[in-house]
């Protein structure tokens, strides 16, 4: 086929393909709507990629109709070269018929309709997803989800009903990527909806509790302090079984994340340990070959080792000092310095002889005194130094440990 000459004008400049649905931006540039939507609303942009100019993220996509029609003229005139005319793209919805259509749904079967309605119309645009939230869907999804409360009232015929549309509105909210104030409206005052996502947690199948996870994730991502400081230990406990039950391994990333925010914040480090985290986080290790996975379960582990009952728990394991030396100079060199941070803490706080004599016995030394001779980071080098010296003595039967630290 001979190639053809594309005006310029017709490719949108972000992913520069032929435009669908030219918009025009309010600094007067032209793109396609899907790719500017992306880069505001999902990329969090509010700058015009062309001019840098700065944009809001509600600000006004003008479609240009001229534009399309020259497009969708030029695809007919190439016809024969093998180029489809570009449709006419439906016009996104309006705020007013997406309230009535959230009003209509009053029984659970319009509920499904709706839900089903709302996420067909979702898929069709990011403006649809800002429309959606703007008419009350946000709230409308979070009251669904709220029934959770009420399964025991129903009858057998309507929880499977009930236990459906919350698992859709579920998913509704997540893909939704409600924004920051929506996302705080949810959190609420008193950590209702929290609350209810953790009996979602703790009742729900495999899908509802991954997205009951990464909504948890993108509402504490914007909670106050005050909420992650009075979070509960059963809300620990549902977290660290949901990463012993793998539910999905973007909900266990999620958690992940999730851990590595909230165990800094007030006693969260001692209501993980107390909810099993350390002897989890350690079997997960054990069976990792993921490195930012790796890096995240080493950096958690690093933390809860800050506290007595952390390294206890640590200590219980009788995998624990093994594989965390494993990891060294294998994954990266974050993992490395974690690695090595624990063993720092063991060492100053919990070496007593006979876990002295477990360190030097499973090879631990060893990779100590192996990380003085590679490049694996000025810190961890510092820290393995530190160790050694803390307990050459005990040591000293060891080869490999060089003669100025005896």
């Amino acid at each position: 086929m001979e190639e053809i000459d594309v005006p310029p004008y017709f490719l949108c400049p972000i992913s520069l393909e032929i435009m669908k649905d030219p918009v025009i931006v309010p600094t007067g540039i032209t793109y396609d709507r899907e790719s500017i939507e992306k880069w505001l609303f999902a990329g969090k942009k509010n700058t015009c990629p062309v001019t840098k100019q700065e944009l809001s993220v509600d600000c006004d996509l003008t479609p240009n109709h001229t534009l399309r029609r020259l497009i969708q003229s030029w695809c007919t005139m190439n016809a024969s070269y093998g180029i489809e005319r570009i449709p006419t793209p439906k016009p996104p919805m309006n705020k007013t018929q997406m309230a009535k259509l959230i009003k209509d749904a009053k029984s659970p079967q319009l509920k499904i309709k709706c839900l089903q309605k709302l996420r067909s119309i979702a898929s069709e645009s990011e403006t649809n997803k800002r429309v959606m939230e703007a008419a009350g869907a946000v709230e409308f999804l979070a009251s669904i989800v709220l029934t959770i409360n009420t399964l025991e009232q129903v009858s057998d015929d309507g929880v499977e009903v009930l236990t459906r549309a919350i698992c859709e509105a579920l998913g509704m909210l997540y893909n939704l990527q409600v924004s920051e104030a929506g996302l705080k409206s949810l959190t609420g005052k008193n950590g209702e909806f929290i609350e209810t996502l953790l009996r979602v947690m703790q009742h729900g199948n495999y899908e509802s509790r991954a997205y009951a996870v990464l909504l948890l994730k993108s509402m504490i991502e914007v909670a106050e302090p005050i909420r992650m400081i009075s979070l509960r230990t059963e809300f620990f406990i549902e977290l660290v079984q949901g990463l012993k039950d793998q539910i999905s391994q973007q909900a266990s990333k999620a958690i992940l994340q999730l851990l590595v925010q909230l165990c800094p914040w007030g006693r969260n480090k001692l209501k993980a340990v107390e909810a099993g985290a350390v002897s989890v986080l350690i079997e997960r290790l054990l069976d990792c070959s993921e490195r930012r996975t790796c890096e995240m379960v080493l950096m958690l582990l690093d933390m809860l080792c800050g506290c007595a009952e952390g390294r206890a728990e640590f200590l219980k394991h009788g995998a624990g000092l093994a594989i965390v030396s494993k990891k060294i100079l294998r994954v990266s060199q974050v993992a490395s310095d974690r690695a090595v941070r624990i063993l720092l803490s063991i060492s100053k706080f919990s070496a007593t002889p006979i876990v002295l004599q477990e360190m030097l016995q499973i090879g631990v030394v060893a990779k100590l005194c192996l990380t003085l001779q590679v490049d694996c980071g000025e810190k961890a080098r510092e820290k393995a130094k530190e160790i050694l010296k803390l307990h050459a003595r005990a040591w000293k039967s060891c080869s490999c440990l060089p003669n100025n630290l005896l």
